[in-house]
């Protein structure tokens, strides 16, 4: 393979060398173009799928007139290479059997091999119970506006219509339904700069952002129950900066923080909540995104969790970062998370994904999406 080739991937072999050879394509956010070209070209040599792209992004779908449809997605890159790259990738024997180690292994392209393994299976050898969308798509790990499930979102809305969504983000192969929101605001304070030689001329805003800190010290995050889920919140400091010099009284001190909040809540309600923590003080939101129900009461999904229980046992849980699925909850789309992989081991050094959780999602999904 050379820098301009695109890796031949087969999507009817072994479901562990999918993973490896996706992993072994360099996709760092913002290079995901050479995957995405083998991706494409790997969907396209299937014959029974439309297949479509904007950017990197890569979508593919049946047509088969059968009332429903399911929309499938996962993101194409990776967070940097850890320093040597942990490249390739190898497997190793866990305490379980066999595990996949390397970056991406478990965030998420272990999940994408599922995905694609499946869209070769359905439609083709395999009779679906729904039409099925499959999305491939670019910029996950970096800035929300560059994401491209968003700008999909923007450009092609309908290319993502369907009546439930899962997005195939490690879960260790059990269901997290919904997610929590996200809201980031700046606390600040304000003083009078001054010599620190005669402090007493000025006022100290670092000093007075000890209070801001205190409330934090002192707030008790709640745990929401949404629709059977239980949604854990938190309230923390993210980030502080003041002062200009060593010899410089600070006039301004800004206390960052981030709100993670249970679903049950809009973002208008969460800031409302944020600023009535910090009343008297200058409170400026930067950075927010609502968060998605679990919708567990839609038929289709409490067919998947069946599906899914009677291959691995596991009970539903509440997604308490936050994933795409809020972007499908937004178009009105039931979504859950559910893909191979601790997502603890996400972006470590030592990532790895157990080979059977990525047999074990396979079967999941493909008893779900199967006619009976």
């Amino acid at each position: 393979m050379t820098a301009q080739t695109a890796p031949v991937l087969d999507l009817r072999g072994d479901l562990a060398a999918l993973v490896a050879s996706l992993c072994d394509v360099p996709s760092v956010s913002g290079d995901e173009a050479l995957l995405a070209d083998a991706v494409e070209a790997a969907l396209r040599g299937l014959g029974h799928l439309e297949v479509l792209r904007d950017g990197d992004a890569v979508v593919a779908r049946t047509h088969l007139g059968l009332g429903r449809r399911v929309v499938v997605a996962g993101h194409l890159d990776t967070v940097p290479l850890t320093d040597p790259p942990n490249l390739p990738v190898r497997v190793v024997d866990g305490p379980e059997g066999p595990e996949l180690w390397g970056r991406g292994t478990v965030d998420m392209k272990a999940g994408v091999a599922v995905q694609l393994a499946l869209a070769a299976r359905l439609g083709a050898d395999v009779a679906p119970a729904a039409d099925v969308t499959w999305v491939f798509y670019d910029h996950e790990e970096v800035a929300a506006t560059l994401n491209g499930l968003g700008r999909l979102v923007r450009n092609h809305p309908d290319w993502l219509g369907g009546d439930v969504a899962v997005l195939c983000e490690p879960t260790s192969g059990g269901i997290e339904g919904g997610c929590n929101g996200t809201l980031r605001v700046e606390v600040r304070t304000r003083g009078v700069a001054a010599h620190s030689a005669r402090a007493w001329a000025g006022h100290n805003a670092i000093h007075d952002a000890a209070e801001v800190l205190a409330r934090l010290a002192a707030y008790t995050p709640r745990t929401v129950d949404v629709d059977g889920l239980a949604y854990r919140e938190s309230l923390n400091a993210v980030g502080i900066r003041g002062g200009i010099s060593g010899n410089v009284i600070p006039d301004e001190c800004v206390v960052t923080v981030n709100y993670r909040f249970a679903p049950e809540l809009s973002l208008a309600q969460a800031e409302a909540h944020v600023r009535e923590v910090f009343d008297g003080f200058e409170v400026t939101r930067t950075d927010g995104a609502e968060g998605a129900r679990p919708g567990l009461d839609d038929p289709l999904v409490a067919d998947l969790v069946a599906s899914v229980l009677a291959v691995t046992g596991g009970e539903p849980t509440a997604k308490l970062g936050w994933t795409d699925v809020a972007r499908f909850s937004a178009l009105g789309i039931p979504a859950v998370n559910l893909g191979p992989g601790d997502p603890l081991l996400a972006h470590k050094d030592d990532e790895r994904c157990p080979v059977a959780q990525v047999t074990a999602t396979f079967d999941a999904l493909l008893a779900w999406l199967s006619a009976r």
